[in-house]
């Protein structure tokens, strides 16, 4: 009998549960809001009866445990939230392991989604084979996880690898949700490329709209998406000299623009860095979209337990 493992990716509007086996596929899927109420139900129990009613037509002793996904800076070492960037009510210091632990009485683990995202995809995604890799997901901040050595860089805690807070514009920069100035997050998430767009006057509402007319050749906007791109290149350029990667790997909605995105940040990016980090560098977008998380999740946990 192979091992069924339960995934959990809880973001910050929805929690994505699946059903994971041992080679990564994900069997079955279900998906809840979190925010359905405005953040008055607590989070973590809408999780768990979320998957309590997802469990329910399966066995749920059956599983051999369960890896967790979270947004949030995520002490992992303890399965806590030890912190959060901007409005998420009621999150820090919910014991996420804790808590799930006695509900179903199965073992728990818990990481931040950026490095769940990262692991998912060097399990059964874009990222396989590669041992230094840096993942970053671009949406509405800048998620972020880095391996290196074949090893998740998880710092102390399990806080490491938080790419969306290093300082690109310290000193004259925009100031950002968690209370510095210059965030990289600030000017590479997609929130920034929309923010872009509306001092430039063009009236686009999202990034979708931006892309169409990008992609349809209107200057003013390809002028805008441009350099958006050259400040992800920039901050990327930095963690290719501290870090040599042989990939980078672009995750996040805005990840399917191969030729208004992809293709020219790696352009970018080899030109930014010295040219020996740029020999055998590639850049590409991650394979798993939605359940990059809750498979990255398992992996984790088959790492820790297994």
């Amino acid at each position: 009998m192979s091992k069924i493992y339960l995934g959990v990716d809880i973001g910050g509007t929805a929690v994505k549960l699946g059903l994971v086996d041992e080679t990564g596929r994900v069997l079955a899927r279900a998906e809840r809001s979190v925010s359905f109420d405005g953040y008055k139900t607590p989070i973590l129990d809408t999780v768990t009866a979320a998957i309590r009613e997802f469990l329910a037509p399966h066995d749920a002793p059956a599983l051999a445990g369960i890896g967790v996904s979270a947004t949030g800076q995520i002490d992992s070492c303890r399965g806590v939230v030890a912190g959060t960037c901007g409005n998420f009510p009621g999150w820090i210091g919910v014991d996420i392991k804790g808590t799930l632990e006695r509900a179903f009485g199965l073992p728990v683990t818990v990481a931040n989604d950026a490095n769940c995202m990262l692991l998912g995809e060097v399990w059964v995604g874009a990222a396989q084979g590669y041992t230094d890799v840096i993942g970053v997901t671009l949406g509405t901040g800048v998620g972020g996880g880095i391996l290196t050595g074949g090893h998740l860089l998880e710092g102390a805690r399990g806080l490491g690898g938080e790419l969306g807070h290093f300082r690109l514009h310290a000193l004259d920069g925009v100031a950002c949700t968690c209370g510095a100035i210059g965030c990289y997050e600030r000017y590479a998430a997609t929130t920034a490329l929309v923010r872009n767009a509306q001092h430039a006057g063009l009236g686009l509402p999202d990034g979708r709209a931006i892309f169409e007319a990008a992609a349809a050749g209107d200057a003013r906007t390809l002028a805008v998406v441009n350099a958006w791109v050259g400040e992800i290149a920039q901050g990327l350029a930095g963690l290719v000299h501290i870090f040599n990667p042989q990939l980078i790997l672009i995750g996040g909605g805005v990840s399917a623009q191969q030729e208004l995105l992809i293709d020219p940040l790696a352009a970018k990016v080899c030109a930014s860095v010295m040219p020996a980090f740029a020999e055998g560098l590639e850049l590409k977008s991650a394979a798993l979209q939605n359940d990059a998380g809750l498979v990255g999740a398992v992996y984790y946990f088959k790492k820790h337990h297994e």
